[in-house]
């Protein structure tokens, strides 16, 4: 059975709106540190669009909102309700501690937590596989995720010590993609290639310095597992020669080099075309 706290909407009953020192407030502010995280099993989906996915693809606890929020996405409201998802109206000030935001939505969902374990992410017979190896900014992880998602892959793979895809800015960047595909982490880089190749994938690395470049490629429609690597230093040696073989993006223009997320959506997509076209 739903419920809503109404009694916390302004003007509805003798309660104010919930504030940081709620004790179910405090509480979901501990999911903000990748410590709190991981003990409750829980993490935050902030704003309209990581809740619109949240609800319709994920498993939804709570979700808080503001009263200017609930004014302007009344359907969320009722969706959430009619899901049996407890509604709290929150101060502006309890959402801005539930943020990591300058400007917050008003709009936070309490989620659990959708990482699968590698074997179940690579089940089946996967196509197309993205492996995170060592990326740090949370916004390209998420970024990345979204592009898979696009690209029609099957998993994404944040291994070794590549950040948490339940991190805030990570899921924003995802735009809701982290509930839509598997994802697995596993701290070995090692054996998750083990395991992409295991599955039947050839493993691809993205290295700017191979000698092997994406517009030559003629087997790009093969299954296939893209590894990415740290955004500063790229991949370790020791992990380019886990891989099947390199790939560059070639470089036409003047640019010295791409991002890590325009590379990723670029070597992504170079197999999903190749498949489609195949």
């Amino acid at each position: 059975m739903s419920t809503t706290d109404r009694s916390a909407r302004p003007g509805e009953g003798p309660e104010a709106p919930a504030s940081h020192r709620t004790p179910r407030v405090a509480a979901a502010r501990k999911l903000t540190s990748r410590a709190g995280r991981a003990e409750a099993g829980r993490f935050l989906a902030e704003g309209v669009q990581a809740v619109r996915e949240a609800l319709a693809h994920g498993t939804v606890h709570e979700l808080f909102v503001t009263e200017a929020a609930a004014g302007r996405q009344p359907e969320l409201l009722t969706r959430a309700a009619g899901s049996g998802v407890r509604v709290t109206f929150v101060t502006d000030r309890a959402a801005q501690l539930l943020s990591d935001t300058v400007t917050p939505q008003g709009l936070v969902a309490v989620c659990d937590t959708v990482d699968v374990g590698l074997s179940a992410a690579l089940a089946g017979s996967p196509r197309l596989v993205a492996v995170l190896a060592g990326v740090a900014d949370p916004g390209n992880a998420g970024t990345v995720l979204r592009v898979a998602d696009a690209a029609g892959a099957d998993a994404v793979v944040f291994a070794g010590g590549t950040v948490d895809p339940h991190n805030g800015k990570c899921v924003r960047a995802s735009t809701g993609s982290l509930f839509h595909l598997p994802v697995a982490r596993h701290r070995d880089v090692a054996e998750a290639i083990a395991a992409c190749r295991a599955a039947g994938l050839r493993v691809l690395a993205a290295d700017g310095y191979a000698e092997s470049a994406l517009d030559t490629a003629a087997d790009l429609h093969e299954p296939s597992a893209w590894l990415f690597g740290n955004e500063a230093h790229g991949l370790p040696a020791d992990v380019l020669a886990l891989a099947d073989r390199g790939v560059r993006v070639p470089l036409y223009g003047a640019a010295e080099s791409l991002n890590l997320a325009t590379a990723a959506a670029v070597c992504l997509y170079a197999s999903a075309l190749a498949a489609h076209r195949g």
